[in-house]
């Protein structure tokens, strides 16, 4: 049963980041097979979107060293569809990477604060779009489509509280790049409702338009679905989320697990928000993947819904 909100968005599109984002940070080595079932199994349970991996130097993230062999298994059982999976690329070799595979969707990964940039990307903040830009013009002129990240929009562990001009600007530079989607990331859980409406609100006072922009939230003080919700009122139709609630971020240790896909496809139900996703198929491949890593999912639906 649903009890929709007057003014909410009828339909949202929920953006998997959980065989990137959700598994990036995990300590022991996940084998390529499993990372290719979670994906496999998240598309067939209905999202439109499945973020696979990222072709990140492996001595920065030992667990997606794979990611070549990963797409590969996936171009075996998907075939041209494995081109139009998302992945994540820092810079110009991981670009090179991600074109000799075809693939179609790319996105880069910046930052909103001076420290962030220099400990995730060795640049300064201003110096990580002069990094960028090559690799977003490459990227458009192979045919690509490019989404940014923004990290660090709401707090960050060593400068606190970040200014909202400062995020709008980091954005703002993206998107003129070329990027067409911009996600903006509470990388480290500490957003609240009124931000995320303000945040948004300053984004398109700036001229972003709403279908720009997405919103990427973690659960660490469990704000997540109350920021959603706010995002929802600001009229954001794009929510990344991970199945499970796994993730957190391998150069930010208080970043704690993503917002759980299961968790957002709740709300959106009880709102009667279209999603297209089959909510139990999620529950069981989160399920199935905890049991691959050895320890429960920390998804309060998933929890609620276990047999």
């Amino acid at each position: 049963m649903s009890t929709p909100i007057a003014g909410l968005p009828e339909r949202i599109t929920i953006y998997e980041v959980g065989p990137r984002d959700g598994l990036q940070n995990e300590s022991e080595p996940i084998p390529t097979a499993v990372k290719a079932g979670l994906v496999t199994r998240l598309l067939d349970a209905g999202l439109p979107v499945v973020e696979a991996t990222s072709f990140v130097h492996p001595r920065w993230v030992p667990q997606l060293a794979d990611a070549g062999e990963l797409l590969d298994t996936l171009a075996a059982e998907l075939g041209d569809g494995a081109k139009d999976l998302p992945v994540l690329v820092p810079n110009d070799r991981g670009l090179d990477r991600a074109l000799e595979r075809g693939c179609r969707h790319v996105a880069v990964f910046g930052s909103a604060t001076e420290t962030f940039a220099q400990r995730n990307l060795n640049r300064s903040w201003d110096a990580q779009f002069a990094m960028f830009e090559p690799v977003v013009q490459r990227a458009l002129a192979a045919g690509a489509t490019v989404r940014a990240y923004v990290s660090m929009c709401f707090g960050d562990p060593w400068e606190g509280a970040v200014e909202v001009d400062r995020v709008v600007e980091t954005g703002q530079r993206l998107l003129a790049m070329g990027a067409t989607q911009l996600s903006l990331g509470d990388t480290i859980g500490v957003g609240t409702a009124g931000q995320v409406g303000d945040l948004v609100a300053r984004f398109v006072a700036a001229g972003t338009p709403l279908e720009a922009l997405a919103l990427h939230f973690h659960d660490t003080y469990g704000q997540a679905l109350a920021n959603v919700l706010a995002g929802l009122h600001a009229g954001v139709t794009t929510y990344d989320a991970s199945a499970g609630g796994l993730g957190g971020c391998p150069y930010a240790e208080s970043a704690t697990g993503n917002l759980a896909t299961e968790d957002l496809l709740w709300l959106c139900r009880g709102l009667g928000i279209e999603t297209g996703v089959d909510l139990d198929a999620v529950v069981a491949t989160s399920r199935w993947v905890a049991g691959h890593l050895g320890r429960p999912s920390p998804s309060a639906v998933v929890r609620a819904l276990a047999d």
